[in-house]
């Protein structure tokens, strides 16, 4: 059995990034609710448990909190910020209210020996994020470290292992946050490390073959790394006993289906069927503008489609489908946490509830990065593991309004234009994503001494790590010059074009 680390979750913004953190560190680890139990938990037998972050404030009366019998379970505890606030109210420790936040940089002096702290020295930079904060730890616990107006900015009762911190460790404006994160898992849990994409292979291959056993599968296959990794894993464990569903549904952009045949009949060969049902999906989509309409119902399509299929090949009980941890954090609200449903990805929230497949998911605990190294491991060739993203419900939540045939065909040009200006370009530009998104209004413009009224096209771009969050990409004037100018000469119904300069969060990467 894998070790682990549990991650629960009080609706940090951060409860992600810790988990990413501990990852790095070659420990598993996922999120968890943090109304599970002692008991439930303990069942999973984590190596240690990490308390994440939170909106609320331990001095109100209905506080998010846990079971109590945890913090006297003997599992290694580390508690960030909210949780190192929750660790010290539940045990007799004395808080202040905060009359104003403290938020951004803090230098904190550490004080005596501490495994947490070791080779750090006497001072430390860290962010700092919070509004109460502890005055008096509980009994049983000493001070580790403190800043000119944070008397306990961490606190520690090594005799329990149990550690509280008020500060982030898991954001990069903490420089050595990763050193105290490895120190806690190593030093205070006791783990050894070791969980790696190669590990995640086998492990992945012998649950499929044991779940699956001697029937066929069909795998989703969008052309994007996601599900491209996961035909690939599938490929490894059962053969051609698995199908790889390309489906044109009219919603992919410029030259896909081309691509995606001759990747994966060449450079990658797989048991391979594409299926054409663009009219059945723009049909279903007629008259939709609600951007969670949309992805149900494309969604419900695709699992039709996908019916059709396992008839046609005999006997496909299983659907594989490349679900990742951020499309379960967003859609399901992080295994039942209480951050918020940011919208439902078309293969979690969007499924039919009805759905007589059984599904098979092995990348659901992986980061979109993890995912990218895991398709290295497994021989994929570069165009596909470093390929942008892409929605899996395509250019419909790239059209903000109705999606018809001819507002389809202007995104589709005006989004090739981005991607061959952007591949041409020579400088070196950090790009997780970029893409066109054509907006539900129009505007005046002059072309050719002449009044127009057409279409607006927003560009977006932007850098990212894992997709949790990300920041606007400042490309070059030159080059949105360039896009910009061959959109509204070369792409018919478009006279203005504009730059999304939004960060994820408070915005997301897609408009919908």
């Amino acid at each position: 059995m894998r070790e682990s680390v549990a991650v629960l979750d009080f609706g940090s913004q951060y409860a992600q990034l810790i988990t990413r953190r501990i990852r790095e560190c070659g420990v598993y680890s996922e999120i968890l609710p943090h109304t599970i139990s002692a008991h439930d938990l303990a069942a999973l037998a984590p190596k240690a448990v990490v308390l994440s972050g939170g909106p609320a404030s331990v001095m109100e009366a209905e506080h998010p909190s846990i079971d109590s019998e945890l913090l006297s379970s003997g599992i290694p505890i580390l508690g960030i910020c909210y949780g190192h606030q929750l660790m010290a109210h539940a045990l007799g420790g004395s808080l202040l209210r905060g009359s104003n936040r403290e938020y951004g940089p803090a230098a904190i002096h550490i004080k005596g020996t501490t495994p947490l702290f070791s080779g750090l020295g006497g001072t430390t930079d860290v962010w700092m994020s919070h509004g109460d904060h502890v005055v008096v730890p509980p009994p049983g616990f000493e001070i580790i470290a403190y800043t000119s107006s944070c008397p306990v900015a961490a606190m520690a009762d090594h005799a329990r292992n149990l550690y509280g911190v008020q500060f982030h460790p898991e954001v990069i404006h903490t420089p050595q946050g990763m050193k105290m994160i490895n120190n806690f898992l190593t030093s205070v849990a006791g783990c050894t490390g070791g969980w790696s994409m190669a590990g995640f292979i086998q492990e992945s291959i012998d649950a499929i073959r044991s779940e699956v056993k001697g029937s066929r599968v069909i795998c989703g296959l969008s052309g994007g790394v996601d599900s491209a990794v996961v035909a690939a894993l599938l490929n490894e464990a059962i053969g051609d006993r698995m199908t790889a569903i390309f489906v044109d549904n009219g919603l992919l952009r410029s030259g896909e289906v081309d691509e995606i045949r001759n990747i994966f009949t060449r450079l990658y060969p797989l048991n391979l069927d594409v299926v054409h049902a663009q009219d059945l999906f723009i049909d279903q989509l007629r008259g939709i503008t609600d951007p969670e309409d949309k992805r149900k119902i494309i969604g419900k399509v695709f699992i039709d489609v996908f019916n059709n299929e396992a008839a046609r090949i005999g006997g496909a009980e299983f659907l594989a489908q490349g679900t990742l941890y951020p499309d379960i954090i967003e859609s399901r609200s992080a295994k039942g946490g209480p951050s918020a449903t940011i919208k439902s990805h078309h293969n979690v929230g969007g499924l039919p509830k009805d759905i007589t497949f059984k599904l098979i998911e092995p990348l659901k605990e992986l980061f979109k990065d993890e995912v990218r190294l895991l398709g290295q491991e497994l021989g994929l060739p570069e165009t596909i593991v470093d390929r942008q993203p892409f929605p899996g419900p395509g250019l419909a939540v790239r059209i903000i309004g109705e999606v018809t045939r001819e507002n389809l065909a202007i995104l589709q040009e005006a989004d090739q234009r981005v991607q061959e200006e952007i591949s041409a370009c020579n400088e070196i530009l950090d790009i997780w994503q970029a893409f066109a998104v054509l907006l539900p209004v129009k505007s005046v413009g002059v072309m050719g001494d002449e009044r127009t009224y057409a279409n607006v096209i927003a560009i977006r771009a932007v850098s990212s790590l894992d997709g949790m969050t990300a920041d606007w990409v400042k490309l070059p004037y030159d080059l949105l010059g360039r896009i910009s100018s061959r959109i509204i000469n070369e792409v018919a119904g478009v006279n203005r074009v504009v730059y999304d300069i939004s960060s994820k969060p408070p915005s997301t990467i897609e408009w919908e």
